[in-house]
Order: structure tokens, then C-alpha cells, then sequence
């Protein structure tokens, strides 16, 4: 079966790829630009990192039966166009979660303690010991709201708790209390969760049930004194009710590793919002990450290629069976 590698990968992906896939079972061929990409018609697995799957290009390639995400989302992916053509696809939940968190922990940092103002403000020779003093926070003692509990969500409470902070949390599948006991978290509602949380932090899919599920109404629940923190999807919260949030100081700061139209451009408003600490969704992207990714998909697309069972479908919904 011919594997293709279809985006963007950190270095070593194609080496690590090529040293465990069995080549009596399959060949790889290598999609790193949107010409070749756009070139390619005889697929039967994609393995997919940063680039677009529309309806034409399952079309185009009518030999496609696996789609293989890099990561967990899978909004690049349409999957509807792609059940009904009869193609499973599957994400890696999991396998960047570590990551993730780190970013999300990250951004909580630079903006509870005004890192990047203050750095901007250092490099032109200015002083600012204490120009941030009354709206600089420590996570210590602070409710950090987790919206969505998965892999990344979990992994986040793990890091906050060892800074001191406690954790609250929602999602539309709750944990059973024995779980929510040994992580150490409670469940809240919605609503409680942005009203009484310091920090809040987004992990959730970009779907139809999702966008723009932080809005106007909802940021103005949260504390004047709390921050939002968003490592997921940038169409999670509605971008302009965000920056009227900020600069009317409904909210002290936000933390956003994605927005809303990506890759941001140079008028997009957000980047003249106050109060706001940017980076071009690099939490589930570095150098290491290779090797806890790569294994995962590998087995899954073996699993697949042998008529085996294989794991993480995510648009079971439209496929005929």
C-alpha cells in the first residue's frame, strides 16, 4: 500500500517512518510541497501534518482508505467527505499531550507576569521592576478551569498542581469520582467554571458545537483579575469579543498559541490587543516530539494495512459500514 507522507515534519520523521514500516506491506513517498501535493493521485494512506484535506482531494485520489492525523485535532481533515468515500480517519490523542501542556503552562507564565511587555520594555532601556507590580500574579493558590479534560487536560492539571493551584474542571463526559478524586479535580459547570476560575484553559476540538463557545457572555463571567488560555483552536473563541474583552479590562490578560485565521496576518486586531501574549501554535510542534508521535501512528497504520483493529477513528459517524 502506498503510504503518503503528506506536510511538514520535524527532522527525522521520514528516517523514523521508513526504519519501521514494513516494506513488504507498504512504500512511502514523500508530500512536502502543495504542488506535489496537489499532484498526488494515487494515495491509499495519508499520513497528514499541517496541511488541508478538502472533498477533492479524497476525490482525487480514489484509491484513499486511511487518513492518518498527525496530533489529535482534526479539523484540517474533512471528515464527512471522507466517510462517505468510505475512508477512515484517525487522529493520535495522547501522543502530544506533554507538550501541549508545556505551552499551556507557558503562555499562563508570560502573562500573569507580563514577560513580554516587560522584555519589549528591557531591550529599549527601560525599567519596569515594578510598572506591572499590581497586575502581576503567581499561579500559586489560583483556580485554574480546565475546559475539556483529555489527554491535554490532564496533563495540565498535573503541572498547575505542582505549582500549588487547584483545579476545576468541565466536559461533556465526566469523570467518574474515583477518577476526578485521584487527579485531584473537581467538576463544575460551564458557567461556575468562568465565574469562579483564575486561570482558564481551552482543550477542545474546533467543531460545529465548539466554535466560538467562548463569546461575549462568557468572558464576561470571569473575574477582572483572571486570564484565558488557549492551546487548541483559535475558532474556540470569538476573536473580536475576546479583544473587546481586553481592552475594556473584563479580563486581565489571554495566552493564545492559535487564532482564529491562521497563519495570522499582519492587520489581524488582535495583534494591537492589549494584554495579550501571542505564539504561532507551536504546543504540539518541537524537535523531540518525533519520538512518541511516529510509533503511535505507525502501529495504528500497520494495524490498518494488515486488516487488523486499528484505533482513533474520529468520523465513524458517516461511514457505511
Amino acid at each position: 500500500m502506498k503510504i503518503a507522507l503528506v506536510g511538514i515534519f520535524p527532522s527525522g520523521t521520514y528516517e523514523m517512518f521508513d526504519e519501521m514500516i514494513p516494506k513488504d506491506l507498504f512504500e512511502i513517498e514523500i508530500i512536502d510541497t502543495q504542488e506535489k501535493y496537489e499532484a498526488l493521485t494515487d494515495a491509499e494512506i495519508m499520513v497528514l501534518r499541517l496541511f488541508k484535506i478538502t472533498k477533492e482531494d479524497i476525490e482525487r485520489n480514489p484509491n484513499l482508505k486511511f487518513i492518518q492525523k498527525w496530533g489529535a485535532g482534526y479539523d484540517t481533515v474533512d471528515i464527512e467527505a471522507a466517510g462517505k468515500q468510505g475512508v477512515y480517519v484517525a487522529n493520535s490523542p495522547g501522543a502530544n499531550a506533554y507538550a501541549v501542556s508545556e505551552i499551556a503552562i507557558l503562555q499562563m507564565l508570560a502573562v500573569y507576569r507580563n514577560l513580554i511587555i516587560q522584555d519589549e520594555a528591557m531591550r529599549k532601556g527601560i525599567w519596569t521592576k515594578i510598572n506591572y507590580l499590581d497586575r502581576s500574579f503567581c499561579i500559586l493558590n489560583k483556580v485554574v478551569g480546565l475546559v475539556g479534560c483529555g489527554h491535554i487536560g490532564k496533563e495540565v492539571a498535573r503541572r498547575v498542581q505542582a505549582f500549588g493551584a487547584s483545579v476545576q474542571y468541565y466536559d461533556m463526559f465526566r469523570m467518574s469520582e474515583e477518577e476526578e478524586k485521584s487527579l485531584g479535580m473537581r467538576y463544575v459547570e460551564m458557567d461556575e467554571l468562568f465565574k469562579t476560575s483564575d486561570i482558564i484553559s481551552l482543550h477542545l476540538p474546533l467543531n460545529a458545537g465548539t466554535k466560538h463557545i467562548v463569546n461575549r457572555e462568557k468572558l464576561a463571567l470571569m473575574k477582572p483579575t483572571s486570564i484565558i488560555v488557549n492551546t487548541s483552536r483559535g475558532g474556540i473563541i470569538k476573536e473580536d469579543d475576546l479583544i473587546e474583552a481586553l481592552e475594556n479590562e473584563v479580563i486581565l490578560g489571554a495566552g493564545l498559541d492559535c487564532v482564529e485565521n491562521e497563519p495570522i496576518q499582519p492587520d489581524n486586531p488582535i495583534l494591537k490587543a492589549p494584554n495579550v501574549t501571542l505564539s504561532p501554535h507551536i504546543g504540539g510542534t518541537s524537535a523531540d516530539l518525533l519520538v512518541h508521535m511516529v510509533p503511535l501512528m505507525v502501529e495504528n497504520i500497520i494495524a490498518f494495512g494488515s486488516g487488523d483493529k486499528f484505533k482513533y477513528v474520529v468520523n465513524k459517524q458517516f461511514i457505511k459500514e
